[in-house]
């Protein structure tokens, strides 16, 4: 083989060079497999040395570079794959050229993709305690938001990220250069005669089995650790296999086992608060008829405040930190809940819960899938059936997360968002603060009293979110840097507790009931599959004739849309599968949870059952004085799984089916 190098030295690329430029046209393919192995062992080497008390604590430890070194083997085979089967066309003399532009393109962006990923990976752990998944993907499509979030609160990080990913890109194709001038691609028979072997070497690369299924990342999932878990993987071929099970969400559910829809519906429905309804209806499986407990000559208003990642972890009685003393003081004003649990970790999955009643799944909330844009059942809808007034008040833009598109498909009638703000006291990365949105939501609600008119309002607060901006001198400061996760709770805590002293001293307080609840916990993070402590949210029912209560039974943010019917006075037939507290205040509570892939499944007696995709079952006891779960060795008892997995598929197969919504007059069917 010739050379056209213009020196011969020893240096470090040249003996490089001499190791690979035998394999001729199969050069540059080996170059860029290694290299993936490289930068994913050593990314995975920091990383490990980073989080090593989390690491070290878990079975994997040593072992988890060898399971990481086969995770990589995966993805370095798939990306060679496309080269090498295109190397019998164009790996020799005729097309030589060609090949070294192709071969050395596709490398380049390969290893600056998989850099990126891998230089991406310490900051979204250090928010969203795994690697880059799903929720990598989906930001992408608000770059507007994502970039103003991280020049806020980023800014050293991804300076330093980009330079490091463009400097070692340039690395790899200076290391490249010396067979890019190569003349000749040798030996094109011996090239093909080797060509088989190196396509079942990269096919069994790929496929890392010789089980019935090829490898994906559940079958890395080694520990109870969720974050030791993604370790072991790459964050490329976890952003892929995400994107991958985007296109095939609507049987997600189906990765945790199998179960025919009539079991699924017979599951359901045998709660205790569901087992005395009838449900007629072929088209809608779950609409059933609500009766309130008391019936009101003129139902209640609604208004429902989402506060943006407010878990109990800030709230001092439910054992978290003092930075909420507005809302701990409005305890004793109505229902307090003692242990209520978000369905998710994302803020669509919390308004999906509240907002519909809708039980999570491993698929995306239903605010962002495409079948559920209209026709989908809401709180809206339904009030707006019975003459209310139905609103959305945000201090951002409603289009983020396709809020504007759901609720305005849904039953919602107004939108205001931060375009109908006219000078603001404070405006953020996210939109305007708090205490504009409610400054806003009261100037709303003020009109609408005068109006005579029902309302409905959902007011969505934002003020508590990375990069944590908030006006000056509003509070005194938790920490002493100010724009932290605490600081910005405070805030959102002072702004909310001004909101409720003024509504307070309205006339449409005593005809308004008001829930203040979180979306989710700020950062769900822990080492177990499924940190249950961080779902734990704060909730609270005050206004009108509201007595003060504590709700010491465990309660779902599912369960939050059929008490406030009855609470309301609205007699109403819907599809929600969650409990009216106020006609079953003492029945077994539940709470059900998805984090990434897993979903749990916690009873009254605070026993988890953990469903996971293409795995058995895990049992456990949660703890709320340690705020963690043990484990058990056996699998969950039978009963427990088949209600988890009744809960788990029943939300895609009404999706899929939109069979979750409100009937005409003519459409509802008695069997």
């Amino acid at each position: 083989m010739s050379s056209s190098l213009p020196f011969r030295n020893h240096s470090l690329r040249e003996r490089m060079y001499r190791g690979v430029s035998r394999a001729g046209a199969y050069a540059p393919i080996l170059m860029l497999f290694f290299t993936i192995l490289l930068i994913g062992s050593l990314s995975r080497a920091l990383l490990v040395a980073w989080q090593f008390d989390r690491v070290v604590e878990t079975s994997v430890w040593p072992g988890i570079f060898l399971h990481g070194l086969r995770a990589d083997l995966i993805m370095a085979g798939m990306v060679v794959a496309p080269l090498v089967l295109l190397l019998p066309i164009l790996g020799h003399r005729f097309s030589w050229p060609v090949w070294k532009c192709l071969t050395s393109f596709w490398a380049l962006i390969v290893v600056f993709t998989f850099l990126f990923m891998e230089l991406s990976t310490p900051t979204f752990i250090a928010e969203y305690d795994t690697r880059p998944n799903r929720l990598f993907i989906e930001y992408l499509n608000y770059p507007k938001e994502v970039l103003s979030m991280l020049w806020e609160g980023y800014l050293p990080t991804v300076a330093l990220g980009i330079i490091l990913c463009i400097s070692l890109t340039i690395l790899f194709a200076w290391l490249m250069q010396p067979w890019e001038q190569e003349t000749s691609p040798g030996n094109y028979r011996k090239a093909i005669l080797v060509w088989p072997i190196v396509v079942l070497a990269v096919f069994m690369s790929v496929r890392s089995t010789t089980g019935h299924r090829p490898a994906n990342p559940a079958m890395f999932a080694l520990t109870s650790d969720a974050l030791v878990n993604s370790l072991i993987i790459n964050s490329s071929w976890s952003v892929a296999f995400a994107v991958y099970n985007l296109k095939h969400e609507e049987d997600a559910g189906a990765r945790y086992g199998q179960m025919a829809m009539p079991e699924i519906l017979k599951e359901v429905r045998s709660a205790p608060w569901l087992s005395g309804a009838e449900f007629n209806s072929t088209q809608f499986p779950t609409l059933h008829h609500q009766t309130p407990v008391k019936e009101r000559l003129r139902p209640h208003n609604l208004v429902i405040v989402l506060e943006e990642s407010l878990g109990a972890t800030f709230v001092e009685s439910l054992g978290g930190r003092p930075v909420t003393p507005r809302l701990e003081a409005l305890k004793e004003s109505g229902w307090w809940f003692e242990n209520l649990y978000a369905t998710g970790t994302r803020s669509v999955r919390g308004i999906e819960a509240v907002v519909s009643g809708f039980l999570p799944s491993p698929a995306r909330s239903v605010v962002k899938l495409s079948l559920s844009q209209t026709g989908f059942f809401t709180l809206a809808d339904l009030l707006k059936h019975e003459g209310y007034d139905t609103g959305f008040i945000y201090g951002g833009e409603a289009h983020f997360d396709n809020m504007r598109s759901f609720f305005s498909g849904n039953g919602f009638d107004k939108i205001l968002d931060q375009q109908n703000y006219t000078n603001p006291a404070f405006t953020g990365s996210w939109g305007v603060s708090d205490e504009d949105v409610f400054a806003k939501t009261h100037e709303d609600l003020q009109k609408l009293h005068a109006s005579g008119e029902p309302f409905f309002r959902l007011v969505f607060s934002s003020s508590n979110h990375t990069p944590f901006e908030y006006p000056d001198n509003r509070i005194e400061q938790y920490d002493e840097e100010k724009n932290t996760v605490n600081n910005a709770v405070k805030y959102a805590d002072h702004a909310l507790g001004d909101f409720i002293d003024t509504a307070r001293n309205s006339d449409y307080w005593k005809d308004t009931l008001f829930l203040i609840v979180a979306d989710h916990d700020a950062r769900v993070w822990g080492d177990e599959l499924v940190p249950i402590k961080n779902f734990q949210i704060p909730g609270l029912i005050l206004g009108a004739d509201m007595e003060s209560r504590r709700i010491e039974t465990i309660t779902s943010q599912i369960d939050l849309a059929p008490t406030l019917l009855s609470l309301m006075g609205i007699a109403s037939e819907n599809p929600m599968v969650g409990r009216d507290l106020v006609k079953f205040p003492d029945a077994p509570g539940r709470a059900v949870m998805q984090f990434n892939d897993y979903y749990a499944w916690m009873d009254s007696d605070f026993n988890v059952t953990v469903l996971r995709p293409n795995q058995k079952p895990l049992a456990g006891v949660y703890s709320r004085e340690t705020g963690s779960t043990r484990y058990l060795e056996g699998a969950p008892q039978e009963t427990a799984t088949i209600t988890a997995l009744a809960h788990a598929l029943l939300p895609l197969n009404l999706y899929r089916e939109k069979a979750y919504g409100l009937p005409d007059a003519t459409s509802q069917t008695k069997l």
